[in-house]
């Protein structure tokens, strides 16, 4: 029991250690990037965040990987129990950072950026305090989850398909091992594969844009996924071969045709991992024909027509996701019938071979995945760049022409630098809009393969389970309407979050701001990153102990109710993060043709598209990304729930037959978690909201939750 709580610390400090090791990189590749853009070299400017995000994908994976390698050679009793154990840690501390992150950074995002329309400010005004505290922001968010949520996908995903192969091949361990080796060494190729297409991209990029001042920033990040998915078929059908090409079955009977048939599931989710950016960028690109009819709609229509229409875009990109991820998941249920992965199920569980083709599809999302982190990480780097170079107020020190002459031996083109910064924000964008769906999509098939554990638990325990868990079973059906009523309760309360921590940071920054400095004091600014502290740490509290007692209450009610809840929240979960995701990607990149295409910073078109970005903000960052490690988290944590209640179960079972009148504790259990849920579900809004301003003793405004004036 120790040592499988010291797998889940280690799965905990794992997901804090990437993630501080991705905002130190995003940190430093911030300024030399915003350096690079004087140059007017475009190409190099581009390639100094890309750089810095292949080296925290690179890392984060070979760390996990790492990790999991050692749990399995040292401890090789406990490694079932172990993995299980370690990756609810990295979904603990995924979830605790993406959740925080994900308010703190839009609350300072929007408390900045409506100081734009109030004040009509320049975008990172140094006279603006929330600055400082949106910098943070995009650090916090934008670099400290994804990364954190990055290295608990890649686990988890694991974590899922060894829980499978051991569970379902118990009765042929030898098999079971084999498998799980070749699982390892597709896992090991992945970060071969991220860097061969790393330089051969960059080689490309170089002859195709070296000599080039303006260029389309997206071409060579979309040019590095397809070449990643590309050579990572390759590689997976040629590694496949030379490990499974003599595979016997537990009957010692040959089947030639495993191998292919393993590597064209997995090539499902690689082709998946590069179709969806394509089918997002539909929806996100500044070249979008969705995104240019949000910018149109704004011109006449105002932020109302603007918000519908990137409502539209939104609700339309969750129709042609799913739309993709069906295909392909059906190609992968054709594969799974073949009878080469027929023969690797026993009898009792020929039922799980389609299980068995979605969680490697999941498995195959993530075949590029240091490229799907590092054009994640992209994002964030352009975006602070753009406010570095702000904040520096370079272009007012005098001689800096001369001096950078002097010192680094080039000629400072300041106005190129800023539309070069611009531009690249506008590709961060897009790119960091792509890696969403990919991480929840792997969630969400991912998650299918978990719940199987769950399924040979208690087909173990009582069998006949395949009958209960028929549609048109109660327990099912109020298990899927339970969990897409969560979806949509964490959607309100994570948005509440960020809408009181916004409110308390616009009303402070209005007060406090001096137009006639030249810079914000860092006392206001700090206190602009105080307000998005606090108003985080109260979301995430209210949101993860809501989260954590649903799945550790909901089973000691009824297991099947429990799985029909986990398939509720991922389903449910998908299209909801999908949809807010790609609305809050066009809203932003909206906003960001007015700025570079049109170059119409401070007119009403402009104020028209930051309201839209603003609403956005929550959309994309908070909530939907979110999504990802709380799904994961339940269904990990839910696995050990369901068999702590069975157990319970049975020992009552056991107990009535000698005392009919003892008692049955589970639904109490259920009960108190349940109410617990619920009083926090209560507080997610009712503790959180603006109350009402009223006129003090002084006739002055008292602010709620302004604690100087309680």
């Amino acid at each position: 029991m120790v040592i499988i709580l010291l797998c889940s610390i280690l799965g905990i400090l794992g997901s804090y250690g990437v993630a501080w090791f991705g905002i130190r990189i995003n940190t430093v590749s911030n300024s030399r990037t915003a350096f690079s853009a004087l140059k007017g070299n475009a190409l190099a400017t581009l390639g100094i965040p890309l750089r810095s995000g292949m080296s925290v994908g690179l890392l984060l994976v070979a760390v996990e990987l790492f990790f999991m390698i050692c749990i399995l050679m040292f401890l090789k009793d406990l490694a079932g129990p172990c993995f299980i154990g370690f990756a609810i840690g990295e979904s603990l501390g995924a979830s605790v950072l993406r959740i925080c992150g994900g308010i703190f950074t839009k609350i300072a995002d929007i408390g900045s950026d409506l100081m734009k329309i109030v004040f009509k400010l320049p975008e990172d005004d140094p006279k603006n305090p929330g600055v400082i505290a949106d910098c943070t922001g995009d650090n916090a968010g934008d670099s400290v989850g994804p990364t954190a949520d990055g290295f608990e996908t890649y686990g988890v995903t694991g974590v899922a398909l060894i829980a499978f192969l051991a569970l379902a091949l118990a009765q042929s361990p030898g098999i079971s091992a084999k498998l799980i080796i070749w699982l390892f060494v597709m896992r090991s190729l992945m970060i071969v594969t991220s860097l061969i297409s790393y330089f051969v991209n960059e080689g490309i990029s170089k002859a195709k844009f070296g000599g080039k001042k303006d260029f389309d920033f997206e071409a060579p990040l979309t040019h590095l996924v397809w070449i990643t998915s590309a050579v990572s078929i390759v590689i997976t059908f040629v590694a496949s071969k030379l490990l499974l090409g003599d595979f016997k079955d537990a009957a010692g009977v040959p089947q030639p045709a495993l191998w292919w048939v393993l590597s064209a599931i997995i090539s499902c989710g690689t082709v998946a991992g590069a179709l969806i950016p394509e089918f997002t960028k539909v929806f996100v690109s500044t070249t979008s024909k969705h995104v240019r009819e949000v910018t149109n709609c704004s011109k006449h229509g105002g932020a109302s027509l603007n918000i519908l229409s990137g409502f539209v875009a939104g609700n339309m990109s969750a129709f042609w996701m799913g739309l993709v991820i069906m295909l392909l998941m059906f190609t992968s249920y054709h594969f799974s019938q073949n009878p080469a992965l027929l023969s690797l199920m026993p009898p009792a569980f020929i039922f799980a071979a389609p299980i068995f083709a979605f969680g490697l599809v999941a498995f195959g999302f993530l075949g590029m995945g240091p490229v799907t982190i590092a054009v994640d990480s992209y994002g964030p780097v352009t975006d602070n760049a753009q406010s570095v170079y702000e904040l520096s107020q370079i272009e007012g020190i005098s001689n800096v022409k001369q001096q950078i002459k002097a010192d680094f031996g080039f000629d400072a083109d300041f106005e190129n630098a800023k539309y070069q910064l611009e531009k690249g924000d506008g590709a961060g964008n897009t790119f960091k809009a792509t890696a969403k769906p990919v991480l929840i999509g792997t969630a969400v098939v991912g998650a299918t393969t978990m719940v199987f554990g769950i399924i040979m638990l208690l087909e173990n325990k009582f069998g006949g389970v395949i009958n209960a868990l028929s549609v048109v079973q109660p327990q099912i059906i109020l298990g899927l309407i339970m969990g897409g009523s969560v979806i949509y309760w964490f959607t309100g309360a994570s948005c509440q979050a960020v809408v009181t921590g916004a409110y308390r940071a616009v009303v402070y920054i209005k007060e406090n701001m001096k137009l006639d400095a030249s810079t914000a004091s860092d006392k206001d600014s700090k206190e602009v990153v105080r307000i998005c502290t606090e108003y985080a740490q109260k979301g995430m509290w209210n949101i993860f102990i809501v989260i954590f007692c649903f799945a550790l209450g909901l089973p000691f009610f009824d297991p099947y109710f429990f799985i029909g809840y986990l398939i509720g929240i991922a389903f449910f979960g998908l299209f909801q993060a999908i949809f807010m995701a790609n609305a809050g990607g066009a809203w932003d990149n909206a906003k960001k043709i007015v700025e570079v295409d049109l170059r119409q910073k401070g007119t009403d078109l402009h104020a028209a598209t930051v309201v839209g970005d603003t609403v956005g903000d929550p959309f994309k960052d908070t909530s939907s990304v979110a999504m990802n490690p709380v799904i994961k988290f339940t269904t990990l944590f839910g696995l050990l729930a369901v068999e702590i209640a069975v157990e319970m179960s049975l020992k009552y079972k056991a107990n009535v037959k000698l005392d009919p009148h003892t008692t049955n504790w589970s639904p109490w259990v259920g009960g108190f978690f349940f109410l617990v849920a619920l009083f926090f579900v209560h507080r997610s809004f009712y503790g959180m909201r603006i109350p009402e301003e009223n006129a003090g003793t002084d006739t002055k405004l008292v602010l709620p939750h302004d604690h100087r004036h309680e």
